[in-house]
């Protein structure tokens, strides 16, 4: 599989009242029973909240057609077993990963190891 690392650091936040998206590459905001969830650039993470900041995402090359399987657990596995925690969404279009950019080098290791291909956002241009 193909992934691109995207430039800037990412934040995950969460809060008990609803949260607007923010810019960038990926944003998203989620609701379950505990409360908001928001995704997006570190430096646009909302204050008050609380967040852990410090990823960095990876973006599968899409578009992926719904039928397909086992896409997350060919990318996961690998990064499971080189001990690289993850945070995961899925879009209509494709998948993203975020990893602590504190493992970015051993996620990209890992991955390769299992034959997938990830560039940098400034090889892609």
């Amino acid at each position: 599989m193909r992934l691109r690392l995207v430039g800037e650091r990412y934040a995950v936040c969460t809060a008990p009242h609803p949260l607007a998206p923010g810019p960038g590459a990926l944003s998203a905001v989620l609701r379950d029973t505990d409360g908001y969830t928001w995704v997006g650039p570190e430096a646009a993470a909302p204050r008050a909240v609380t967040c852990r900041g410090g990823w960095r995402l990876l973006a599968v090359e899409g578009p992926l057609d719904f039928g397909l399987t086992g896409v997350l657990a060919a990318l996961t596995t690998p990064l499971a077993e080189a001990g690289v925690p993850v945070f995961v969404l899925s879009t209509w279009s494709t998948d993203f990963l975020l990893v602590p950019v504190d493992r970015l080098e051993a996620a990209r290791a890992a991955l390769a190891a299992a034959g997938h291909v990830l560039t940098d956002a400034e090889d892609a241009r």
